[in-house]
């Protein structure tokens, strides 16, 4: 049916028309790193990497490109508070960039833990100041700016359609506006494109500029780096649904006001991630948030006992547009179905042949598309449905439920339904292939565990046990009528160096 995605900017489901024929230049914003990312900041990232997973799947070729900011974030998006970076460096004790670079490389070990891959291009706002002042001077020479106590501001009352992706009414704005924080606004709705030393005394980093010594707002430099590497209109922006009234509303303004154009042709946000007092509680749940002092970071996680695909696992259970509750009843019961996926997976491999049928896997395991020309009927089936689920809006709930059935389709030849798996697995990035090796490597007793809720299996788990020490204790006999037995009931138990595995015939 072709990839269709939920366009902010409207509120409706559209048809994915790339600018250029077979490529997509998106932009995803990236964390301010003054502090560890939390697990409600880590969705974001999974929703990224699956919407550059998915542009590979179907065959498009992609620049995705991530800032870092590590200047000039307040505590408040909308020009009001201290400098996040300069507060936690006064904390530590430590520069400004020393707690940037800290903070960014635990970043990176919190999503390449995830299986995210690094955007194609990752740019620090401090590596981009020239662009950044550029970049303004256009929005000044085209009447969007004013100057006051010492601040350069984006006059929104310049740009008619400032609010249009919040759905926003400047008229309306005005009309509601509280009394203004900031004296020098002449709208509460006006931002700052460069601070000077009138904002805050003692600035860590500051440049020269057009304007005086200073650093730029918040909000310039994703128009600036996105701009560089992708040019003044691109496909999609991406970011958390937070984003939405100030940040990227306020990119609109100033990327538009400086280009006289349209800037970006789709707009793409996640929802927050929640955290519930129990399993139960969807009303009294609160965002996750540094500041709030409810946040978990993904080492937590870890530290209690939990991969962090199971993490993953997780948040691909609900489509990236709804609220997510997160309760540690949850996060088991993603560790218990990520555990006996991949343990199914890891008897489809053995059926198959083993590890050596994992190495023969052709390109596609590695991310690159593949038609499935191939494929049996029903496994042709299987991945239609898949790839439809991922071109409906990244609906990742339904592409693990065909998975799933993969791993649960008895029609489906071993060689066949391993196929399926690294095709789905390149986009879900669950980690099914390595974690089927590991499992392969383990006592035999391992290997047939993950079987919760399924007494069957455990059946027949005891029946394969059985069978083990019988063959020990030289009772042929009985180890042969377990055989038999278990041939009967369509099962089929391969020895292996490492022990017996049984599948489904």
């Amino acid at each position: 049916m072709g990839l269709r995605l939920f366009n902010t900017m409207g509120r409706s489901m559209e048809d994915f028309a790339p600018i250029t024929p077979g490529y997509v230049g998106f932009y995803g914003c990236g964390p301010t790193v003054y502090n560890y990312a939390h697990i409600g900041n880590l969705r974001a990232y999974v929703f990224l990497d699956t919407l550059d997973r998915t542009l590979t799947f179907l065959g498009y070729d992609k620049k995705h490109v991530m800032n870092i900011t590590d200047i000039g974030h307040l505590t408040g998006d909308a020009d009001e508070g201290e400098d996040k970076m300069l507060k936690t460096a006064r904390e530590r004790h430590e520069s400004v960039l020393e707690v940037a670079q800290f903070y960014t490389d635990a970043f990176f070990k919190d999503i390449d833990s995830l299986n995210i891959i690094r955007p194609d291009v990752v740019c620090k706002a401090t590596e981009h100041i020239p662009e950044m002042i550029d970049l303004i001077k256009r929005i000044e020479a085209n009447g969007h700016t004013y100057m006051a106590g010492g601040n350069l501001y984006y006059d929104v009352s310049t740009y008619p359609d400032y609010g249009k992706l919040a759905g926003l009414n400047l008229d309306d704005l005005k009309a509601g506006a509280r009394i203004d924080i900031d004296k020098n606004k002449r709208s509460p709705y006006d931002f700052v494109l460069w601070f000077t030393k009138s904002k805050f005394e003692n600035q860590a980093l500051t440049w020269d500029s057009p304007w005086g010594r200073g650093y730029p707002g918040w909000h310039i430099e994703c128009s600036a780096m996105s701009m560089k590497y992708l040019g003044e209109h691109f496909d999609i922006h991406t970011g958390g649904i937070d984003h939405v009234p100030i940040h990227h509303t306020n990119e609109i303004a100033q990327s538009e006001g400086a280009t006289g154009r349209k800037w970006v042709n789709y707009w793409l946000h996640n929802e927050f991630l929640v955290v519930s007092k129990d399993k139960d509680d969807k009303e009294g749940g609160a965002k996750m948030s540094k500041s709030a002092g409810n946040f978990l970071r993904l080492q937590t996680l870890i530290d209690k006992g939990y991969h962090p695909l199971d993490y993953r696992y997780f948040l691909l259970g609900t489509h990236y547009r709804k609220q997510i509750y997160f309760s540690w009843e949850a996060m088991d019961g993603a560790k218990s179905a990520r555990k006996s996926l991949v343990q199914k997976v890891a008897r489809i491999v053995q059926a198959a042949g083993g590890i050596t049928a994992l190495n023969a896997l052709p390109a596609f395991a590695k991310g690159e598309a593949s038609d499935g020309s191939a494929l049996s009927e029903g496994a042709k089936e299987i991945l239609s449905a898949f790839t439809d689920a991922l071109e409906n809006d990244l609906s990742t709930p339904v592409a693990v439920s065909q998975i799933q059935k993969v791993v649960k389709e008895s029609a489906l030849a071993p060689a066949e339904a391993l196929s399926l798996v690294a095709r789905m697995d390149s986009v879900l990035a669950l980690g099914l292939l390595d974690g089927a090796k590991l499992v392969l490597s383990a006592p035999a007793a391992e290997v047939s565990s993950g079987h919760d809720g399924d007494p069957e299996a455990a059946e027949i788990d005891a029946l394969v046990k059985e069978r083990v020490e019988a063959k020990k204790s030289k009772n042929f006999a009985r180890a042969d009528e377990i055989r038999d037995e278990l041939s009967k009931r369509g099962i089929l138990v391969t020895d292996t160096p490492q022990g017996p595995v049984w599948s489904r015939r």
